[in-house]
C-alpha cells in the first residue's frame, strides 16, 4: 500500500505561504514570500533531495502544480530530485485546470475522497503532499494523511494561510524523528498516534 506524506515548510506561527518566491503567492497583503532561504542550508537541501527523488509520486493543489511547473518543468535535469519530479505521477486536483501540461499527469476525480483511497490502496511508496493547502486541510479532516514530516523554520511571520484550519479538532501524533540543521530548520516527522481510550479523539 501506499502512504500520503506531508512534507512542508511551515513558521513558527504555523505559516506555509510563499516560501519560496516574493510572488509566489501574494493573497491577503502577503508580503514576505520566498522567507525560508536564508534558511536553506546543506541539510535543509538534502533532507528535501531525497524526500522528492524517493517519492512515488505528487498530489498536489491546483496552485502549488502550476508553481511547480514554473519552477521545475524547465530546470536542469541532471538533478536527480528534478528529474524524479518530472518522471513520477502527478496527481492533480482542481475544479478548473482541465489540461494539465506537466509530463505524466493525472487529475484525479470529483470525488476526491475516494480518490485518495484508491491512490493509498495500491502500488507502493510514497505520495508526498508539497504545499497545498487547502488540500492538506481537506486530506487532514479525513484522517487520509498517513505521516507530517514538517521543516519549521525560526522565523515569526505575524500572519498568512496556515497549514491547519481551527476546524482541525483535537489529534496526537509520535514524533518518530528529529534533526536541526545548521540554521536552526527543525525537521521533525510525526505518525497519528493511537488513542488509549478511542473516545477522546472523536
Amino acid at each position: 500500500m501506499s502512504r500520503v506524506v506531508v512534507i512542508n515548510f511551515i513558521s513558527l506561527d504555523g505559516i506555509i505561504q510563499a516560501p519560496l518566491r516574493a510572488d509566489e503567492d501574494t493573497d491577503g497583503g502577503f508580503a514576505y514570500g520566498g522567507w525560508v532561504q536564508p534558511f536553506m542550508d546543506k541539510t535543509v537541501a538534502t533532507f528535501m533531495g531525497s524526500a522528492t527523488s524517493q517519492a512515488a509520486g505528487l498530489l498536489l493543489g491546483r496552485r502549488t502544480y502550476q508553481n511547480f511547473v514554473v519552477d521545475w518543468e524547465q530546470t536542469d535535469a541532471t538533478d536527480p530530485a528534478i528529474a524524479a519530479m518530472n518522471r513520477i505521477p502527478k496527481y492533480l486536483v482542481s475544479r478548473t485546470l482541465s489540461d494539465p501540461s506537466w509530463n505524466n499527469t493525472l487529475r484525479l476525480g470529483p470525488d476526491l475522497q475516494a480518490e485518495v483511497e484508491r491512490l493509498r490502496g495500491g502500488g507502493d511508496g510514497e505520495i508526498v503532499v508539497f504545499g497545498s493547502g487547502q488540500l492538506v486541510r481537506f486530506l487532514q479532516q479525513r484522517d487520509l494523511v498517513d505521516e507530517y514530516r514538517l521543516l519549521i523554520f525560526p522565523i515569526l511571520l505575524g500572519g498568512g494561510k496556515r497549514m491547519f484550519a481551527d476546524t482541525a479538532g483535537l489529534t496526537t501524533f509520535q514524533l518518530t524523528n528529529s534533526q536541526v540543521s545548521d540554521s536552526g530548520v527543525t525537521i521533525n516527522s510525526y505518525q497519528r498516534a493511537i488513542p488509549t481510550d478511542p473516545a477522546s479523539e472523536r
